[in-house]
């Protein structure tokens, strides 16, 4: 069930109860093949008006950064002309909310090394607190797996990270006896 796993795993990354809304179309999603880098690429709207950008690339692209802003903005416009078009006149600002746009990378570029949960968002240097909506989430499951040889799972993050990252016989039983849910 492709909604219920994708609230869990939002749930888990964002440390917060999500509830998907529903799946957006994207404009952006190509067929995976042998040359594509993308294995999947879903936008679903959350609970509260939130849109996140789930993306997994098999080999990471050289400037994470800058593309991952591009899409952010993407995101933020069409939420924008989405919520004005439908509001109108009542329309405000304040009707905007988060967009995160969260890659896995198969192999990460080299920008990543040693931690394998990278979260980002907007800040002052003066320490002003202003919500300016852009949120980004890394995941280098490559990192991941090197992080997390002859380790125990320690909690449902850790078990998503094995589920989508290793193949590794004696990982997927400890996986499955862990969380069992997994089996299917």
């Amino acid at each position: 069930d492709l909604p219920a796993r994708i609230v869990e795993l939002l749930s888990l990354l964002l440390n917060q109860k999500v509830k998907v809304l529903t799946v957006l179309p994207n404009d952006t999603t190509r067929i995976t093949d042998e040359t594509s880098l993308i294995i999947t690429d879903i936008v679903v709207e959350l609970e509260d008006g939130s849109i996140a950008n789930i993306e997994i690339q098999k080999i990471g692209y050289q400037f994470p950064g800058e593309r991952c802003a591009c899409y952010s903005s993407d995101l933020l416009l069409r939420q924008y002309k989405r919520i004005k078009g439908m509001q109108k006149r009542k329309f405000t600002y304040k009707s905007i909310k988060n967009v995160y746009t969260i890659v896995f990378f198969e192999k990460s570029p080299k920008t990543f090394h040693q931690n394998y949960l990278h979260f980002f968002e907007q800040k002052s240097n003066t320490g002003l607190q202003m919500e300016l909506l852009q949120k980004y989430i890394f995941i280098p499951l490559d990192i991941f797996k090197e992080n997390q040889q002859n380790k125990d799972i320690k909690n449902k993050l850790d078990a998503w990270l094995v589920f989508l990252s290793m193949d590794n016989p004696e990982m997927i039983v400890k996986l499955i006896e862990t969380y069992p849910e997994f089996k299917p």
